[in-house]
């Protein structure tokens, strides 16, 4: 096994622990409901500790990646991660449970942004394609994660001995895996928490990120309420339409390297506003249980390839280091995931839930149009083929 093999390894175990973290603390949030007395909205108040911790993160993350490098910032976060996933478990008030959350949020992207700047390097190493891989192996650890927690409730042990097992899992694997992370050279100018008007490039790919991350949140928080209220499924299977998008989602990322080689990054990003698109316009119109079901697997499949596109594009910036052009493009894209469920609703209310889910085509059309118009914007940076 050669070198480049042993470290691309290592890091998809990290990317890979990393939404065992997440997916571990977030199949347990019904227990937690249950044990500090929560109602839904109380429960809806908590959940923002999550993206308000976030979104915070990212010029920190930014800055800390350009500053110190990658590796120690994965290093770091990792650690502290698995750490306050463990405090999670062990609060006793929710008092204690708010900040510690916000934490959870700001540390969980703080090793997004490193893990991305990683891969990069990683990346033109290898000379070719491989980043969808590594988001495919978060995506999977998001089905592993789920597992083990059910596994857990069948048990009956409580989330503190849970996230104990698995924070335990994580720092074993940090141990094993740190020493093939690769240590970048400093970067030159651009770096740090500058605020300066980002290029045209970056512009372009943050409103493809921010559209994708759109599309990504609405199926994440509507796939079921759509399939139990629009397609009208037995209730045993109101979960099919979030499953269907999900494994085509995490299917699609490990298929996205090999055509992003062979096809082109610009190329695959068009395909896939078009496959939203058409996933989405045949749920609408057709909201039977085999047809919607196609359509959310092609939505899964849309949407596969945007973000670790977007991030491999953003991260050869010629303005800005790879860790602070990845904290501006998750910055963008992280609206559209805030907004984009919101706004189902909304649209829901006014209108219909179906016509609430044409604002997702419309998102995947939009990808589709800005990645066939002013081709020199991308041209420029030479990533159509690379």
């Amino acid at each position: 096994m050669t070198l480049l093999q042993k470290r691309r390894i290592a890091l998809g175990s990290l990317f890979f622990l990393a939404g065992l973290c997440f997916s571990s603390w977030a199949s347990r949030i019904p227990d937690i409901q249950l044990r500090f007395n929560l109602s839904e909205s109380q429960l809806g108040s908590l959940l923002l500790g999550l993206p308000l911790g976030s979104l915070v993160a990212l010029p920190l993350a930014g800055w800390a990646v350009h500053r110190f490098g990658s590796k120690i910032v994965i290093i770091i976060s990792a650690f502290c991660y698995l750490s306050f996933l463990s405090l999670i478990g062990w609060s006793t008030s929710i008092w204690m449970l708010v900040p510690v959350l916000v934490v959870f949020g700001m540390l969980g992207n703080m090793m997004n942004i490193s893990l991305n700047t990683q891969a990069l390097a990683l990346e033109d190493s290898y000379g070719r394609s491989i980043l969808a891989s590594f988001h495919g192996l978060w995506s999977l650890a998001g089905f592993t994660g789920a597992g083990i927690g059910a596994v857990m409730i069948y048990l009956d042990m409580m989330p503190r001995y849970h996230f104990l097992i698995v924070s335990g899992l994580v720092l074993l694997m940090l141990l094993l895996s740190q020493s093939y992370l690769i240590k970048e050279k400093s970067h030159g100018g651009g770096g740090g928490l500058v605020l300066r008007k980002p290029d045209d490039l970056l512009l372009r790919i943050g409103a493809i990120a921010f559209l994708g991350m759109l599309s990504e949140g609405c199926m994440f928080d509507w796939s079921g309420v759509y399939f139990k209220k629009v397609v009208q499924i037995d209730p045993g299977l109101v979960a099919l339409g979030y499953v269907s998008f999900m494994g085509a989602m995490a299917t699609g990322r490990f298929a996205s390297d090999s055509l992003n080689n062979r096809f082109g990054r610009i190329l695959i990003l068009r395909i896939s506003g078009i496959l939203i698109f058409s996933g989405l316009l045949l749920s609408v119109l057709f909201p039977t249980p085999v047809l919607a079901t196609i359509g959310f697997l092609l939505v899964g499949l849309g949407v596969a390839a945007i973000i670790p596109v977007s991030y491999s594009i953003a991260g050869r910036s010629k303005l800005y280091s790879p860790g602070v052009a990845l904290a501006l493009i998750s910055t963008i894209s992280f609206f559209g995931f805030l907004l984009g469920p919101p706004m189902i609703g909304f649209i829901a209310d006014l209108l219909s839930l179906k016509a609430s889910f044409v604002l997702v085509g419309i998102a995947g059309l939009g990808i589709a149009l800005l990645t066939s118009i002013r081709l020199a914007v991308f041209e420029s940076m030479e990533v159509t083929r690379k």
